[in-house]
């Protein structure tokens, strides 16, 4: 299944019914009546967050969406029929913007989460409505409230508790691989990642969290350059960064800058995230080139880093409780929150 995290479409509630005039003809009625009934209310739009998906792959070709008007009025005071919703599955995770791409109107993401994104309209009055004491034949009814239409986003972001970024060829699927059931695609040559992918990463019989992998950054990333910072939504929710460091390059400290500097370009508080830099590849690298590749880097950074090979598994049972600790964490505050 191809992966589509973002797309446009046009949403139309339904109209309301329309309202009636009619009058009572019955034989032992002296006088009859006004008994025109209203009309029933338009179908909402609704969209809904589910289990079981994780792309809008829906949403590609089909892009209209549009709820029935309610039924019409008639005779003997009998108001129209209300209109079923059109109800829109998407993934958990998706948020839903409005035509200008920026004003955010829901984000569902928690299962079953869902939202009237455009509102049906109301039935209109029959002439029963309006009968007064001083009106008591009318002929007036009234036609039924437009519904609301609109144009939206929906831009899905993934629900993952730890997020993976580098440079390209770093070493992040292979990583992914390694630790959990994914299978993403590796290879020796820059961007064999070309959508996100999610792994569960299980530690023992109570512990697990899931891991997402992006595609990697390059410098000028923010601005376009390569494939872009559109995939960095996907590691906007996570509790923790694991910032993965080629080791077999001989500048892992500017590597480490570079990234750091598009995820502040990239702004929306990843730069501010817990973050876990570990050297990566250390199957490639000499004892000397090791020691002094990892003293430059914990310069740079300010703090202690993991040492770790994805091929080998070397220090990833170690990276991984680090990770856990810090989601363990994020949710224990989150529970104090709720």
């Amino acid at each position: 299944m191809k992966f589509l995290d973002e797309a446009k479409v046009w949403v139309k509630a339904g109209d309301g019914g329309d309202g009636v005039i009619a009058f009572r003809r019955e034989k032992y009625i002296e006088f009859g009546g006004p008994d025109g009934g209203n009309g029933g209310r338009g179908g909402d739009v609704v969209i809904e967050a589910v289990d079981g998906l994780n792309t809008l792959i829906d949403y590609r070709y089909a892009q209209h969406f549009k709820a029935r008007k309610g039924g019409n009025g008639a005779g003997q005071d009998r108001s129209g029929a209300g209109s079923e919703d059109v109800v829109l599955k998407v993934p958990i995770g998706t948020q839903i913007l409005a035509e200008d791409k920026e004003t955010l109107l829901a984000d569902l993401d928690t299962p079953g989460a869902r939202v009237v994104i455009a509102r049906g309209g109301d039935g209109g009055h029959g002439n029963a409505h309006y009968k007064t004491s001083t009106n008591r034949a009318p002929r007036r009814a009234d036609k039924g409230w437009p519904g609301e239409e609109k144009w939206l986003w929906l831009r899905l972001k993934l629900i993952a508790d730890a997020g993976l970024v580098g440079l390209p060829n770093a070493g992040k699927s292979t990583f992914l691989a390694a630790v959990s059931a994914a299978r993403p695609k590796i290879a020796d040559y820059p961007f064999t990642t070309l959508h996100p992918q999610l792994g569960v990463v299980r530690l023992n019989a109570s512990e697990e969290f899931v891991l997402a992998d992006i595609p990697g950054l390059i410098e000028g990333a923010h601005e376009g350059a390569g494939l872009g910072d559109r995939f960095l939504g996907h590691v906007e929710r996570c509790a923790v960064l694991l910032h993965l460091v080629d080791g077999s390059q001989p500048d892992p400290a500017g590597a480490w800058r570079t990234v750091r500097e598009e995820l502040e370009g990239y702004g929306n508080g990843l730069a501010d995230k817990p973050e876990l830099v570990a050297l990566n590849k250390l199957d490639a690298m000499t004892p000397q080139a090791r020691s002094s590749r990892l003293k430059a880097l914990e310069r740079a950074v300010g703090r202690p880093v993991l040492l770790l090979s994805g091929a080998t598994r070397e220090g990833v049972p170690e990276a991984l409780r680090a990770l856990a600790d810090v989601i363990a964490e994020k949710r224990a505050a989150d529970k104090e929150k709720a």
